[in-house]
């Protein structure tokens, strides 16, 4: 099994390509679909019992990872057959999950009860369960697998994962979505309140520095080797670029689409897409300019590149399909204008994807 990314995987037309599949989350038609990246095509959807809004996959294991929200529960995906094999409710509503570095384990942030809660996948049961005080919002796992981070109503909050504690308030806000950079040694928060990034010391839970942004920072996506940090939300149509290391520092604002949102990176480009619009701007990483624009359906709200850099893909929310763009051949031309490859129909508000190898 080849390691998936965090984001998703292609044979394209006219190409040799990626063995493997697409999983992708239907929301409202409630199963998962798998996409063959061979025949881009559909193999098989999945169905399940409730609405899920995310898919994981970890690179030892031979399954995929669906969590439905509204019934707190994780369902299990052989990659073999294409089929579910079991689940495990945690909770009366979850917020999110994510995979351990290692693969050993998922976390799932829960709202009711509020609480962190560690599932031990070889043996598919909760191992610990975390309570906290205040509804979640969103978390992130450090590279160290000792450390993670928890925002919550009023502000974010370090965690100990190996003994399952909850540390001291490393700040107070209005906080979002949050990040730790690779080595593990800083913490980035999206203040969405005050438009800024908070960035705390891991070993200290000090505060280093406040970023003031022109936009709310509703998404957050590094670039592959994490040296940048690519900013988007409300307030202007355009993606901040943020250095993160050494002295953290807002590099520079580039204007990207109209309302740009959900973002993803290949080696080289950064894939922004505008879900008002139906476009994805393409940003050129090293110079920080649009290279190109492409129409690829209506309310795209999630993109991901395969692991071989070949495609990407964007799922559009209403049309309910998935545009693939073969990201060789996008290159800075006259009009900006990048093409298709395909798009391929999926199911019912399509909201999240992962791939794995076959």
């Amino acid at each position: 099994m080849a390691a998936p990314f965090l984001a998703a995987c292609g044979r394209g037309r006219g190409g040799a390509g990626f063995r493997g599949y697409a999983f992708v989350a239907n929301e409202e038609g409630e199963a998962v679909a798998a996409v063959d990246l061979e025949t881009l095509s559909v193999a098989r959807h999945i169905a399940l019992a409730g609405a899920p809004t995310s898919v994981l996959a970890a690179a030892a294991r031979p399954s995929i990872y669906a969590l439905t929200p509204g019934n707190g529960t994780v369902h299990e995906i052989g990659v073999d057959r294409l089929s579910f094999i079991r689940k495990l409710t945690i909770a009366s509503t979850a917020v999110s999950m994510q995979m351990s570095a290692d693969g050993a384990a998922l976390y799932v942030l829960s709202r009711d009860p509020r609480a962190l809660v560690r599932v031990e996948l070889d043996t598919f049961t909760v191992d610990w369960t975390l309570p906290l005080l205040e509804d979640p919002v969103d978390f992130a796992l450090a590279s160290d697998k000792k450390t993670a981070a928890v925002s919550l109503t009023s502000g974010v909050n370090l965690v100990d994962l190996g003994g399952g504690r909850l540390g001291n308030p490393a700040g107070s806000g209005d906080f979002g979505a949050l990040r730790f950079l690779s080595d593990a040694s800083m913490l980035i928060a999206a203040n969405r309140g005050q438009r800024v990034l908070s960035v705390y010391d891991v070993a200290t839970s000090r505060l280093i520095t406040h970023l003031p942004l022109v936009v709310r920072p509703d998404y957050l996506c590094f670039n592959a080797d994490g040296g940048q940090l690519f900013v988007t939300g409300d307030g202007m149509d355009a993606v901040v670029v943020v250095y993160p290391y050494h002295t953290p520092q807002v590099a520079e604002t580039v204007l990207a689409g109209r309302a740009p949102g959900p973002m993803a990176a290949s080696q080289a480009l950064l894939f922004v897409a505008s879900p008002l619009s139906g476009e994805v701007s393409i940003l050129q990483i090293a110079s920080r300019r649009v290279i190109a624009v492409v129409s690829v359906g209506n309310d795209p709200g999630f993109v991901t590149v395969t692991p071989d850099d070949q495609y990407a893909l964007v799922l559009n929310r209403k049309s309910g399909d998935v545009a693939v763009l073969r990201v060789g051949t996008i290159t800075r031309n006259r009009d900006r204008r990048a093409a298709l490859l395909t798009v391929i129909p999926v199911g019912s508000r399509p909201v999240s994807a992962a791939v794995r190898a076959v």
